[in-house]
């Protein structure tokens, strides 16, 4: 782990991705990306261009967030949410944990007998990194589509159970991976946030030696286009 004067990943461990969100029309008639919820992540939305929406499904209900350029909309762990593509929505996405929404903190709506454990999850929802385009657009529709099928019975049932059912269901899937995101957090945010501690107490001192370390750094996007779960996805080396 990195000292915690060290720290130079992004600002508090977040991670950025550009996207543009996918225009496929679903079975409902309405462009966008693949409903999911993030189980330890909040996630940010900064739009650059076009319109669209957020749909998002909680404990309170269901609810549209219109996105703008110049909108910001976030939300919090346990929000399910499917982006809308209006007019060529593109979006600069903030994840929280170094990116942990798109390396693992996520599941997707599917029915409930797609849920029942990890291996039968990953059959309808891992896009293999070498296949063809083609065959990746193939796989990125189909469980698009299916997790529009276990979101309208979520959005559409008459009681709490369906959705509390959901996420028992999607903490199970994850369970196996906890470790690694663990250490995924102390690498990150936790350092970033000792950061900060230590340079108070540092300054509080009259120590001013971390700021004779100053760095800076940039970067392009290690990835272009990637079939996300959203949309296409330009995105970033993780840095910790």
């Amino acid at each position: 782990m990195v000292s915690a004067g060290e720290f130079t990943g992004l600002p508090g461990a977040v991670a950025v991705s550009h996207l543009t969100v996918y225009d496929w029309p679903a079975a409902d008639g309405v462009c966008g990306g693949t409903p999911h919820l993030h189980l330890t992540c909040s996630e940010a939305y900064v739009v650059t261009g076009g319109g669209g929406a957020v749909q998002t499904l909680t404990t309170t209900g269901y609810q549209v967030t219109p996105l703008a350029p110049g909108t910001v909309a976030w939300f919090t762990p346990g929000t399910v949410h499917r982006l809308v593509n209006e007019d060529d929505l593109r979006i600069t996405v903030l994840m929280q944990n170094s990116g942990l929404p798109e390396a693992g903190d996520a599941v997707l709506t599917l029915p409930p007998e797609y849920l029942t454990d990890p291996q039968t999850y990953a059959a309808a929802t891992a896009i293999p990194a070498g296949a063809p385009e083609e065959e990746q657009e193939r796989i990125a529709r189909a469980r698009r589509d299916l997790a529009l099928e276990g979101y309208r019975a979520l959005r559409d049932a008459p009681g709490p159970e369906a959705l509390a059912a959901f996420h028992r269901a999607a903490a199970a899937l994850v369970r196996p991976r906890l470790a690694e995101w663990r250490e995924r957090w102390l690498h990150g945010a936790g350092a970033a946030a000792a950061a900060t501690g230590e340079q108070l107490d540092r300054l509080e001192r009259g120590d001013v030696s971390h700021l004779a370390c100053a760095v800076v750094q940039a970067q392009q996007p290690s990835a272009l286009g990637k079939f996300g779960m959203c949309g296409r996805l330009n995105t970033y080396k993780e840095t910790f």
